[in-house]
């Protein structure tokens, strides 16, 4: 863990900069977008282009790093998300933040894959599972400070807005002042969507149903916030515990995974995270409960994004892993830009806030019941056959999906070895 840390210092307090950049506008934009007077479905779009930008990024990144190389890619796109970030309180206007959310999830897209492939080279074979964890850490960490900064000034300002386009930049510094080389870049081709699902259609319908859980959360939980009457310091506790949730109760459930099939894993999980909801829905107006559901839904959603990649590399050749990895995350993406736009929906009807939750609540029964059916269609991999799982969040790029699965497969070999 020191010898990531010192290699990697640089890329991982930028990275936690940039998260706090990331993590402060989204919340923020939630909770002016109400003291504006914008409608819950006008939010909802304005949440929504974010994962627009964001799966188009992660697609395009890859040619641009390769024609201008990572540092130009890196300095460019951090530069334009702190101009963006200025623009959302001089134009309070729907279009121009779609517009600016669209800009701005494709450049964070592009430099989490630059930042994650200069992560992946500055690991060796035997500390990049660390360098994985490290870097999972120091992205919920920055979600989680942002959450805490939104109490420093007034949202209905410039301050707050300001903050974050000043850390985006700053970020920059030490990553480009660092004596770490830049590697070269080369991403897998991903196989065929058609093709994974028929090896796995459990990881590619779950896959889309988590994209809208995550994209709910992380896009409209301060929506909700506002529109369910919280306070600025209420709604900032209410997200930070979602990613709170997901760290502590990440690794027991990677644990229990790589001990049963994954398949009863996922019922039973996927049904807690929908008895969050439930609670949230029915008990959200008494505040300690509402943090509850948070850190149950978030708990219960991150570690399912890690448990459907391990559940499709149980039925893949370890060669196969790598180029089923871009196919995970494009499916993720299309149910994460669906995400805010239906819950913002639900949201406008009579239900109010409360379909914030019923949206989360039928996506949980939806993955457990057909995980559930999927059980009763093929014979389950033996446990002591199964691959082993590795700890991942729905915000990583394809870089990172890839460098989880080259970990999962050398833990494979490791436990061969052994045996």
């Amino acid at each position: 863990m020191l010898q990531v840390l010192s290699s990697a210092w640089a890329l991982l307090l930028g990275m936690c900069l940039l998260m706090v950049g990331n993590g402060m506008q989204g919340t923020l934009l939630g909770i002016r977008g109400g003291i504006e007077n914008f409608s819950t479905f006008e939010m909802s779009i304005v949440m929504s282009s974010y994962f627009v930008g964001f799966l188009g990024g992660s697609r395009m990144a890859p040619g641009m790093i390769r024609r201008v190389g990572h540092v130009r890619v890196f300095a460019a796109l951090a530069s334009l998300i702190s101009a963006v970030m200025i623009l959302y309180p001089t134009f309070p206007n729907v279009i121009v933040w779609s517009l600016g959310r669209v800009l701005i999830g494709f450049c964070f897209s592009a430099v989490y894959v630059t930042a994650e492939s200069w992560l992946n080279n500055a690991a060796t074979n035997e500390n990049r599972g660390q360098a994985l964890s490290l870097y999972m850490i120091v992205q919920t960490l920055g979600i989680v400070i942002a959450q805490a900064l939104l109490l420093s000034a007034d949202p209905s300002g410039f301050v707050l807005f300001v903050i974050p386009s000043v850390l985006v930049s700053i970020a920059v510094t030490p990553i480009l002042l660092s004596i770490t080389p830049t590697p070269a870049f080369d991403t897998t081709k991903p196989m065929r969507i058609r093709e994974l699902v028929s090896y796995s259609p459990l990881g590619c319908v779950g896959m889309f149903l988590l994209g809208g859980v995550f994209s709910a959360q992380f896009g409209m939980a301060s929506v909700y916030g506002a529109e369910a009457g919280l306070t600025v310091a209420q709604i900032s506790l209410f997200v930070a515990m979602f990613f709170v949730g997901s760290v502590i109760l990440q690794y027991p459930i990677g644990w229990i995974s790589d001990r049963m099939d994954r398949r009863g894993l996922i019922v039973v999980v996927s049904l807690i995270g929908a008895g969050g909801s439930v609670l949230g829905m029915l008990l959200g107006h008494i505040f300690p409960l509402l943090l509850v559901s948070a850190f149950v839904v978030g708990g219960m959603s991150n570690p399912l994004y890690s448990l459907l990649i391990a559940h499709t590399n149980d039925f893949l050749e370890h060669e196969d892993m790598a180029a089923a990895s871009g196919v995970l995350v494009f499916i993720n993406g299309l149910g994460a830009i669906l995400g805010p736009i239906i819950t913002g929906w639900m949201m406008g009807t009579a239900l109010g806030p409360g379909g914030f939750y019923l949206f989360t609540a039928g996506l949980f029964v939806a993955l457990a019941s057909y995980a559930a059916y999927r059980s009763t269609r093929r014979a389950g991999v033996p446990v002591d056959e199964t691959g082993n799982y590795v700890a991942i969040y729905p915000s990583a790029t394809t870089v990172a999906v890839e460098v989880a699965q080259e970990v999962a497969i050398e833990a494979d070999q490791d436990d061969e070895n052994d045996a």
